[in-house]
């Protein structure tokens, strides 16, 4: 999943930037309300953990513009102040959830995950998918009744795959959804991505899930 934080003080977005990437988010970052609202009209987001004080555009003036635009990126706005007009014109807004200063990283991801399971429309932490079984909460992996153990980045790209099950994935949406930066053609860097989780999640079972879409990229799909 690929987040944007919008957070001025840069020692804050450090911290949530570390935060998420631990559990296997890809982050960007930037400081400005004014450049947020240009990251999220050009680029593609999971979702945007927003604070509300920011220089240039605040947090709710971002949130208004997003919405005038019809951009239904799901936002959870930060806030060092309590006060409730602001909690609740910032909802009216169209922000998904609200969370004051300070927190904890755990709130954080689990709103996080609560807020993007909703928006997919599971509303369920648990996936399945042939054989294989997901616990987004967890983030735990099975095959059958055998556990995987997958990397933080190795758990974003099967995320990846699984959210399209049976289309082909390009490697450009891949690098962007787990890497946050565009695919360089003269590079591999997806594909020995992908060869390692195959070795985990494929090489040990007879039914084979991940296919390479020949000049496309890879498909998360039972072969026959």
């Amino acid at each position: 999943m690929r987040i944007l934080i919008v957070e001025d003080e840069k020692k804050v977005a450090a911290l949530i930037e570390a935060g998420l990437r631990e559990r296997g988010f890809t982050t960007d970052v930037c400081h400005e309300g004014d450049t947020a609202v240009l990251r999220l009209a050009k680029e593609t987001y999971d979702a945007a953990v927003m604070d509300i004080m920011l220089p240039g555009r605040d947090g709710l003036s971002v949130l208004r513009k997003l919405r005038q635009d019809k951009n239904t990126v799901p936002v959870i706005l930060l806030t060092a102040r309590g006060d409730l007009d602001e909690r609740v014109e910032g909802l009216e807004l169209g922000a998904d959830d609200y969370l004051p200063k300070p927190f904890s990283m755990t709130e954080l991801v689990a709103r996080l995950n609560a807020v993007l399971r909703r928006r997919t429309g599971t509303g369920l932490t648990v996936q399945h998918y042939a054989d294989l079984t997901i616990n987004t909460a967890t983030r735990s992996v099975q095959r059958g009744a055998a556990r995987i153990e997958l990397t933080p980045r190795e758990y974003a790209l099967l995320e990846c795959l699984l959210r399209t099950p049976g289309r082909a994935v390009t490697r450009v949406e891949i690098s962007q959804s787990v890497w946050g930066h565009q695919f360089d053609p003269g590079t591999n860097f997806v594909d020995v991505a992908v060869q390692r989780l195959r070795r985990k999640l494929d090489d040990p079972f007879p039914l084979k899930l991940i296919q390479t879409v020949r000049g496309l990229g890879y498909a998360l799909q039972a072969d026959a």
